[in-house]
């Protein structure tokens, strides 16, 4: 692989692929990613479209006219499991699925091109050994219609197989982009011995019971994640030899609880407000509110960085994406802060605490995936939020009041207060924004899902009448990445419900269940041991793919040790963006610095005074519940 800056994808820093071999492997790769790549994404960014004007017009009849359209739901559902898997085939295509490259980053080119290799290479095999359940998926659904619709169930199924083959022929083009035929001949020989052993000790494995798990949970799992395999193929590849090699279970299990897994209804709003992060950075929305705030404390000292923890604070409250929130407001004022004498290493250690400290602010996709998976009310989870992430934002001031003390400021712009006053006008549509989606959601007007709809069309109008910023141009490209994200994220989901399916069928649940409520200290030796868990867990596993495959395993332990499901919910989130921001593992650190362009060895230096302000602000909501329920 080429030593080249990462590249921003998602919630996650990924490489850059190798470029292309030359000759006719060269031919043949071009061939297929021109037949493949460019109808994929024609259909994603279709898709995207159809759902936000579906999900608009059920809103609309729903409650200006009353008359609800029964029939939105069942289709919204099958066009969002369509979207989900043609975003993930193209975020494999651009090497955007999360995945932790931490081990891989400082490794000699050589030995990284063999690792990378393997784990394209265990992809394709995965993929491959799907085919033959998804097509059994698809068989079992054809025979079922949907309710309303009486439209056969077997394009949900149809979906899944579609989303296997077309990631399949993706990932054998990868390979043959990174890997020249000796290597894949090696590494074909090395995978059919391993499956070879496998098979001869299936028996035993089915014989051990549950140790089995420590092996493909534990040793697969991990193995593969550390090559740099993808987070959500990494799931899949011990969920699938777990139940190929340790059970007797039929392999039609795995896309049948994935399908479940990606076809909720609340995830929906996931790639809605994907899009709607892309817009209010292009309508201009975001930068309206950055230029109000500046024009307030800008010329004060330490004020820029205070604009900085403000405009996360805001900006988090529309896109619901940590990766779309930093992208919106570091540009806007690294510059200027950087003019200032602020170090790179600082503005990165800020950034990142920012996006810590904003996680809990709705609509944040984290807290739509844990009402997803544990059936918390998204109305209590957006609510009991806001206090958390200002805990966190107080925190954070403390150390940049600190460290800006000696700041030079005599520079610095100072606006009137005529100035002021129009600024304020302007950013008004921004500042509404929030207020918009937070207060329909929470007053029952609109659920998550329809008020991600109703945010797109208010920025898409007021960037085309108000602010008279609309780039056509950048539509096409901002609906294909966003379709890119919104598979990536799915398939994490999809992937991790059927490994938390595969890990409750064996038992494993009751026994850490059992395990946690013994924990010495009572309730609050639980929440203290939780949110240690969650900081390893986010560090490696990021907060989508850690909430779905230990919220429905940790929240009931919660609920019967007495503890309100919103006040665990608050410090599970926080303390998974802790661990997502929190260096050398924490791969959100290094999106920080992918999207700050610094280097992470400058930027580590500097993360620790926030870091520790955020720790303390974690140990707060923690041992003070009301801080999340206060407002219930």
């Amino acid at each position: 692989m080429r030593d080249e800056p990462a590249e921003v994808a998602g919630e996650m820093v990924v490489e850059t692929p190798e470029a292309e071999p030359t000759g006719g492997r060269a031919r043949l790769v071009r061939m297929v990613d021109r037949l493949v790549t460019g109808t994929i994404e024609a259909a994603a960014a279709a898709l995207l479209v159809a759902e936000a004007a579906l999900l608009g017009c059920s809103t609309i009849a729903r409650y200006l006219f009353d008359h609800p359209l029964a029939w939105s739901d069942e289709l919204a559902s099958l066009l969002f499991l369509w979207l989900s898997v043609l975003g993930a085939a193209i975020a494999l295509r651009r090497g955007e699925h999360m995945r932790l490259t931490t081990f891989l980053r400082n490794l000699p080119a050589r030995r990284r091109i063999w690792l990378e290799s393997t784990a394209m290479l265990l992809v394709a095999g995965l993929l491959l050994a799907l085919l033959a359940p998804a097509y059994e998926h698809l068989r079992t659904l054809s025979d079922g219609t949907t309710p309303v619709l009486q439209i056969s169930e077997g394009y949900r199924g149809a979906a899944m197989l579609a989303g296997v083959v077309l990631m399949l022929l993706i990932a054998l083009q990868n390979l043959l982009r990174i890997a020249t035929w000796r290597q894949i001949g090696v590494l074909l020989v090395l995978a059919a011995a391993a499956i070879a052993v496998l098979e001869g000790l299936a028996p035993v494995l089915q014989d051990m019971g549950n140790a089995s798990l420590l092996l493909f949970f534990g040793v697969f799992v991990v193995a593969a994640i550390v090559i740099g395999m993808p987070i959500a193929f990494a799931f899949l590849l011990g969920t699938v030899a777990y139940i190929a090699f340790a059970t007797t279970l039929p392999p039609s299990i795995v896309p049948d609880r994935m399908d479940a897994g990606m076809s909720n209804l609340i995830l929906l709003a996931v790639p809605l407000f994907v899009l709607l992060g892309a817009l209010i950075e292009m309508t201009g929305l975001a930068r309206a509110m950055i230029d109000f705030l500046v024009s307030l404390i800008g010329h004060r000292r330490g004020g820029l960085q205070y604009v900085l923890l403000g405009a996360m604070y805001l900006v988090s409250g529309i896109s619901g994406a940590k990766a779309a929130d930093m992208a919106a407001v570091a540009p806007a004022l690294f510059p200027e802060m950087i003019k200032r004498g602020d170090r790179p290493g600082n503005l990165i250690s800020l950034l990142s605490a920012s996006a810590v400290m904003s996680e809990t602010i709705p609509p944040s996709i984290v807290l739509i995936t844990v009402g997803s998976v544990t059936g918390v009310s998204i109305a209590a989870l957006f609510t009991g939020g806001l206090l958390p992430a200002f805990v966190g934002m107080l925190a954070v001031a403390v150390v940049v009041f600190v460290q800006s003390r000696g700041e030079d400021v005599s520079q610095a712009q100072r606006f009137s207060w005529a100035q002021r006053g129009r600024l304020f006008l302007i950013a008004i549509p921004g500042l509404g924004l929030p207020i918009v989606i937070r207060t329909a959601v929470v007053e029952g007007v609109a659920t998550a899902t329809e008020v991600s709809a109703i945010g797109i069309l208010y920025a898409i109008v007021v960037g085309l009448l108000l602010y008279r910023r609309f780039d056509w141009r950048r539509l096409y490209p901002i609906l294909v990445e966003s379709a890119a994200l919104t598979g990536a994220i799915l398939l994490v989901i999809g992937a991790a419900t059927a490994m938390a399916w595969a890990l409750t069928q064996s038992g494993f649940s009751v026994q850490l269940a059992h395990l946690l409520a013994a924990v010495p200290g009572g309730t609050v030796g639980f929440l203290l041991v939780s949110a240690l868990a969650f900081i390893v867990l986010g560090s490696f596993l990021e907060g989508v793919p850690a909430i779905v495959l230990f919220g429905p395993l940790l929240f009931p332990v919660a609920e019967h040790l007495g503890v309100n499901p919103v006040h665990y919910a608050m410090i599970a989130v926080f303390a998974m963006g802790f661990g997502l921001f929190t260096p050398p593992f924490g791969v959100g650190f290094y999106l920080a610095c992918a999207i700050g362009r610094v280097s992470p060895d400058v930027a580590v230096r500097s993360v620790w005074p926030h870091l520790l302000a955020l720790f303390a602000a974690l140990l707060l909501i923690v041992l003070v519940p009301w801080l999340s329920t206060g407002f219930l």
